[in-house]
């Protein structure tokens, strides 16, 4: 029996037609499923990887901060043994700064001067004595200034004259009573600004 194909030609081509686009939007489909997968897959492991190594480095700033914790205390105890160090040196200095003081005082002191007080109260040096002309007190206080390793900045406080006998008033004869200051080298107050000889004014007597 012959079999004969009834529908039309056109029709027939234009199901294949449809069904070949069809599987062609399916296969888009699934090679778009695929390629997102392999990207999201891939950003995935990147992400994964950038956070190991942010957490590497969150881990390595940690140890850093110890280690600069440890050199602050380091640091600061360094300084804590320098200042004990110092603090023994200047003891140590101190012992003998009251001879070299009186040394020096010896070695400047003109002739035609009598010290009568030297005293020191932390950096500060007191000399009172009296001096047969004021210019002989002048050049005490330029040789503290300018020729002594221990003292600086001498200043003269007081300059008066005084009979040579307090209890024979018609004595025309007379000396000069003075009070000074000087510093120890490095223990002054402003010492960077260093005071010429005799720069503060004198009290002189009649």
């Amino acid at each position: 029996m012959i079999r004969l194909n009834l529908l039309p030609h056109r029709e027939m081509r234009r199901e294949r037609r449809k069904r070949d686009f069809y599987g062609v939007i399916g296969l888009i489909s699934i090679l778009s499923l695929a390629a997102v997968g392999t990207v999201f897959l891939v950003l995935s492991n990147q992400l994964d990887h950038q956070l190991g190594r942010n957490s590497f480095i969150d881990k390595k700033n940690a140890e850093l901060d110890k280690e600069i914790g440890e050199i602050k205390t380091l640091e600061a105890e360094v300084a804590a043994l320098k200042a004990r160090q110092k603090a023994v040196e200047d003891l140590q200095s101190d012992r003998t700064l009251p001879v070299h003081l009186l040394d020096e005082l010896v070695k400047h002191t003109p002739e035609g001067i009598y010290v009568k007080s030297f005293k020191q109260d932390a950096g500060k040096i007191t000399i009172t004595g009296v001096a047969q002309t004021n210019d002989k007190v002048s050049e005490l206080l330029r040789n503290l200034a300018y020729n002594t390793a221990y003292l600086e900045m001498p200043q003269l406080i007081e300059s008066k004259a005084a009979p040579v006998d307090a209890k024979n008033p018609k004595d025309p004869r007379r000396i000069f009573e003075f009070g000074m200051v000087a510093y120890i080298k490095g223990r002054a107050p402003n010492s960077g600004a260093k005071s010429p000889a005799g720069a503060a004014p004198a009290k002189k007597g009649t």
